[in-house]
């Protein structure tokens, strides 16, 4: 049986196992949780994240690909098979995941594989990667059970989708969250060290006024 030991240890943010022991840090809080969220342009999905209670850290980079350590320029190539995603830590008794995934909805794309705006590349492509399975499990076969219960990831799905007009659909893809590499410093709060650049005001203030408009009562 495994036991729970409380330690301080300053370094450590989550529960380790360690010789079959869980070590937790002093005053650790089991109702933060991670998510990785790909949505085009990390700028965009960044700013949007940064401006939502609840949420404590956004972390703009890179996950899904083969190569080790990543620059953005070979991302760019399209060749590493990487997305541009951030990391999103929230406490969920703030914010719940559902509501991070209506908003991850509301304020891009799902329908453009490989794509947002004139943002073209894989890199771009809409994903989500969970990093446990309760994000992402059904409990049951909803296509033969009436009292299946779909996860938050695939229940987010389908309230998107069906807001969407015929012959639309959403391709966001779903996968288990791998290795995940930050971005460069220059890619970091780079909205808000910006926001005169050309990119900033026609593409991602948008993008906050959508948000500012369908979620007010979710804005820090």
């Amino acid at each position: 049986m495994l036991k729970l030991i409380m330690i301080t240890l300053s370094t450590m943010t989550e529960p380790i196992l360690i010789d079959g022991l869980f070590y937790f840090q002093k005053g650790y809080n089991r109702y933060m949780k991670t998510i990785y969220l790909g949505g085009g342009c990390f700028w965009c999905t960044e700013a949007v994240f940064h401006s939502l209670k609840g949420v404590v850290e956004v972390v703009p980079g890179y996950m899904g690909g083969t190569v080790l350590n990543p620059s953005y320029e070979q991302i760019c190539t399209g060749t590493t098979g990487h997305a541009e995603v951030i990391k999103v830590s929230f406490d969920e008794q703030v914010i719940t995941l559902d509501d991070i995934l209506d908003v991850f909805f509301a304020t891009h794309d799902p329908t453009t594989p490989n794509r947002q705006g004139n943002d073209v590349g894989t890199q771009y492509r809409s994903i989500i990667f969970y990093t446990d399975h309760d994000q992402a499990k059904d409990l049951g076969d909803s296509a033969r059970d009436p009292h299946a219960v779909l996860s938050p990831i695939h229940t987010a799905i389908a309230r998107k989708q069906a807001t969407l007009p015929e012959g639309k659909f959403v391709v966001t893809q779903i996968a288990a969250a791998s290795e995940f590499y930050s971005a460069e410093s220059y890619h970091q709060r780079y909205y808000q060290q910006h926001r005169n650049a050309p990119y900033c005001q026609l593409v991602i203030d948008p993008k906050i006024e959508k948000l500012q408009q369908q979620f007010p009562e979710k804005l820090a």
